[in-house]
């Protein structure tokens, strides 16, 4: 489509190419179409301040959270499994608010907007109603990078349980501590308790909506807790690249920043009403540096414009 030509990226373009790669559906969320508004309380550790004086992290605040499926397609079937989840969560309020984005897989798809723009267009479908295989092998072929997020879901479904599942954030956060130190840091946020044992093959016969079902049931038992964790970056990490991981990331040293206890479903409403913004980051933690956290703002904002525009009447 001659709108998507590459090497004119912008985030408009890229809403609407994700847009049209889910069928061009009306009045949801260009990605994540599908999810559950919730709401909780996050603790700070003792060691939050070690790595950031955000007061976002260092005190006690409620918390308005989004578990949610990927794609443009609110019908989709929670079950699918290779399919990624989100957490989107807001901690504090006013100038100590921020909004943190995580998924489950710790890659993006794209490294930069016009890697991202060509990837989706790649996946548009055609007359027929289905993408061009063939153009989406040539792409892959010649941007292997961009199969690192769908190599580590496939080695590792995700899990069964929204709130069993480890959610990552992709992007390297400068964070400033209480000596005035900065470092980068990346967010991971792992169910207390570990990881629930990865989606199983019958989960396929049960509801097409059986992790938010599920969820209300972990809800009502008060085992919907997670750990926010730092990971901690060395000399030489790439924080530009959000296709690439650090070198050793699953075993290297993470501090706790608090916990996140979610103590109740809320109506869809309150998320859908706004969108968490990624650039609402309380002083002590900074904007990554890369390409595609930059454009992230702008791209939910228009994406809400046009959820609110298409939802008006004739």
């Amino acid at each position: 489509m001659s709108q998507f030509r590459v090497g004119t990226a912008t985030p408009e373009l890229i809403v609407d190419a994700l847009t049209a790669a889910a069928g061009n559906p009306a009045r949801v969320r260009a990605s994540f179409a599908k999810g559950q508004c919730v709401h909780g309380t996050y603790l700070p550790s003792d060691r939050a301040g070690e790595i950031t004086i955000s007061r976002s992290f260092t005190r006690p605040s409620r918390v308005l959270a989004r578990f949610s499926i990927d794609g443009g397609d609110p019908g989709l079937a929670d079950t699918d499994n290779l399919v990624l989840r989100g957490f989107s969560f807001r901690l504090g309020g006013g100038r100590s608010r921020s909004d943190i984005l995580t998924q489950s897989a710790p890659v993006h798809f794209a490294r930069t907007l016009d890697q991202m723009l060509a990837f989706l267009s790649a996946r548009i479908p055609g007359p027929d109603g289905r993408p061009d295989l063939e153009k989406i092998k040539a792409f892959s072929a010649a941007n292997p990078e961009t199969l690192h997020q769908a190599h580590y879901i496939a080695a590792l479904p995700p899990h069964a349980s929204f709130t069993a599942t480890t959610y990552w954030g992709v992007h390297a956060f400068p964070a400033t501590n209480s000596m005035g130190v900065t470092r980068f840091i990346k967010f991971k946020v792992v169910p207390v308790g570990g990881d629930a044992a990865p989606m199983e093959k019958g989960i396929k016969t049960k509801s097409a909506d059986f992790p938010h079902d599920e969820l209300e049931d972990r809800i009502a038992a008060r085992d919907a807790r997670f750990s926010v964790l730092a990971l901690l970056d060395r000399p030489g990490d790439p924080t530009v690249d959000v296709t690439l991981r650090w070198p050793d990331e699953d075993s290297r040293e993470e501090v706790r920043l608090g916990t996140i206890v979610i103590t109740g479903v809320e109506p869809n409403k309150a998320c859908d009403a706004d969108f968490f913004d990624p650039t609402n980051l309380a002083e002590g933690i900074g904007h990554p540096p890369d390409e595609i956290f930059a454009a992230r703002r702008a791209a939910y904002a228009i994406s809400l414009a046009k959820r609110r525009l298409s939802g008006r009447s004739p």
